[in-house]
C-alpha cells in the first residue's frame, strides 16, 4: 500500500508534537487509515537548532518549495504561524493539488474564506480544528455533531492566557502585572501578550466558531472586543462579593437570522460550569434549540493537545483520500450576513460609581435608570476613604445594549457621579 507522504511547515511548539504523535502512533493510524503516513519533509529556521526529541536532519529544509513543489507530497500541514506569506505558501499547495491542515486562527480569521474556496475548486480538504482551543474537538462537534441542530448560542473561555491570569488574580489577589510575568514565564503569554489580553485572539476564535455555528461569514471585525487589562482587584472582590466569577467570554448568540459576536471581560454566576474552568483551560458552551445545552472542556493549548486536533484533522483528510470525496466537506455560508444591533442586544450588567456621599443621590441614580426601563437586581452602597464619596456597586436585571449605553452617557455628565469605576457584562444567569 503506498504511504501518504506528509510535508510539515514548521516545527515548533505544535510541529514537534505533531511529529511525535504521527511516529509514535503509526499502528493506530495504520488502521484508521488502512495504509503508511510519512512525514517527508519539514520546513524550518534553522536545521541546526538542538530539539529535545531525535529527528533526521534529512527531512529539515529551508525552503518551502521544497514541501509545496514536491509532486509526492500528498498533504501540507501548516503549523508556523504568521498570515500573508502563509496564505500566498498555501494557496499555492491548493494549486498543486495538496490537501491542508493547518492551526493558523490568525490566517484563518482573516482568510479562511477564500483558502476554502480554492480548496473546494480544487478538490482539495483544508481543515483548521487546532486553530481554535487546542485539543478540543469544537468545530467538528459543530459541524459534524451537532449538523442537524440549530444552534442558537455559543459562549467560551477560548484562550487559555487570559483564564489563566483571572484565576490567580480571583483566587489569590495577585496583581495583574505579576500574574502576567509568571504565564510568561510558564509559556502561556508571549512576550508581546498585546494579542491575548485585549482579547484580539480571542476574537478571530469566535469570528470561526460564529461563521461556523450559525452558517453565516462573519469577519473579525464584526467582533465587538474588550480586554482585561483595565480589571482590578476590587472589581474581582466585588464580583466574588455578589456570587461571580470573572471570565473573558466569547459570546456568539443568534435570535432569527440576527447574530452578534463578542468577546469581554464577563461576569458568570459561581455556579455556571464555565466559572469552574481555571487556569490555561478552555471551555465553550453551546445552546442548540433540539440538544439543548452541551459544553466542550479540555486543555487550549500546549503541544500535544493542539497536535493531536491536527493529526485528526490528518486522519480525516486520509480517510476521505481513500473514499476519493476530497473537497466536498466546506459548505458555503447558508445564510446572509446580518448583525443585530445594539436595541436588540440584550444582557444584564455589572455597574461600579463613585458618587457624591450625600442624601438623595441613590435615589436620583435609580431615576434615571428607570427613565429607561432599567431595574436593579442586586445592590451595594458602601463609603469609601475619598472625602464626600461613596461607592455604589449594582448589577441590572437585563437590559438593551442601547439603553444601558445611554445610561452610561448621562452618569459620565451626572456632577453627582464623580467617576464610574467600571462595567462588565453579566451572563450565565438568564432568570
Amino acid at each position: 500500500m503506498k504511504a501518504i507522504s506528509i510535508g510539515l511547515l514548521g516545527l515548533g511548539t505544535v510541529g514537534s508534537g505533531v511529529v511525535q504523535i504521527i511516529n509514535n502512533h503509526q499502528d493506530k493510524l495504520m488502521h484508521q487509515v488502512g495504509c503508511p503516513v510519512k512525514i517527508k519533509k519539514i520546513l524550518v529556521k534553522n536545521i541546526d537548532k538542538a530539539r529535545d526529541f531525535e529527528i533526521d536532519r534529512n527531512m529539515l529544509t529551508l525552503s518551502a518549495d521544497e514541501i509545496i513543489d514536491d509532486p509526492e507530497i500528498d498533504v501540507v500541514i501548516e503549523v508556523m504561524g504568521g498570515v500573508e506569506s502563509t496564505k500566498e505558501y498555501l494557496l499555492r499547495a491548493i494549486r498543486n493539488k495538496k490537501h491542508i491542515i493547518t492551526a493558523n486562527k490568525d490566517l484563518m480569521a482573516l482568510y479562511g474564506s477564500e483558502l476554502l474556496e480554492e480548496a473546494t475548486h480544487n478538490g482539495c480538504d483544508l481543515f483548521y480544528e487546532a486553530s481554535v482551543a487546542g485539543g478540543i474537538p469544537i468545530l467538528r462537534g459543530l459541524v459534524d455533531g451537532l449538523a442537524s441542530d440549530r444552534i442558537t448560542k455559543m459562549m467560551g473561555i477560548v484562550n487559555g492566557t487570559t483564564n489563566f491570569i483571572l484565576t490567580k488574580m480571583s483566587k489569590y489577589g495577585s496583581p495583574y502585572e505579576e500574574v502576567l510575568t509568571e504565564a510568561q514565564q510558564l509559556g502561556y503569554a508571549e512576550s508581546d501578550p498585546t494579542a491575548d489580553v485585549e482579547g484580539l485572539d480571542a476574537a478571530r476564535k469566535m469570528a470561526i466558531l460564529a461563521t461556523l455555528g450559525f452558517s453565516m461569514k462573519i469577519d473579525l471585525s464584526d467582533v465587538s472586543v474588550k480586554g482585561i487589562t483595565s480589571i482590578t482587584k476590587e472589581d474581582l472582590d466585588y464580583s466574588k462579593r455578589l456570587g461571580y466569577t470573572m471570565k473573558l467570554i466569547g459570546i456568539a448568540s443568534r435570535t432569527d437570522e440576527k447574530v452578534e459576536v463578542s468577546v469581554q471581560p464577563t461576569l458568570l454566576p459561581e455556579a455556571h460550569p464555565l466559572a469552574n474552568v481555571n487556569d490555561e483551560y478552555n471551555a465553550v458552551y453551546v445552546y442548540g434549540e433540539a440538544v439543548g445545552e452541551t459544553m466542550f472542556y479540555g486543555p487550549g493549548a500546549g503541544s500535544l493537545p493542539t497536535a493531536t486536533s491536527v493529526v485528526s484533522d490528518l486522519v480525516m483528510t486520509m480517510k476521505n483520500m481513500r473514499l476519493g470525496v476530497n473537497g466536498r466537506s466546506a459548505a458555503a455560508p447558508q445564510f446572509e450576513k446580518c448583525l443585530k444591533k445594539p436595541d436588540e442586544v440584550y444582557s444584564k450588567y455589572f455597574l461600579r460609581l463613585h458618587v457624591k456621599d450625600e442624601v438623595g443621590v441613590f435615589a436620583k441614580i435609580t431615576t434615571l435608570f428607570a427613565k429607561h426601563s432599567v431595574s436593579f437586581e442586586k445592590i451595594l452602597q458602601l463609603p469609601i476613604k475619598e472625602k464626600d464619596s461613596a461607592e455604589i456597586v449594582l448589577v441590572t436585571h437585563r437590559a438593551s445594549l442601547q439603553d444601558y449605553e445611554n445610561i452610561l452617557n448621562q452618569l459620565k455628565d451626572n456632577a453627582l457621579v464623580h467617576n464610574i469605576k467600571s462595567t462588565y457584562r453579566v451572563e450565565g444567569d438568564e432568570a
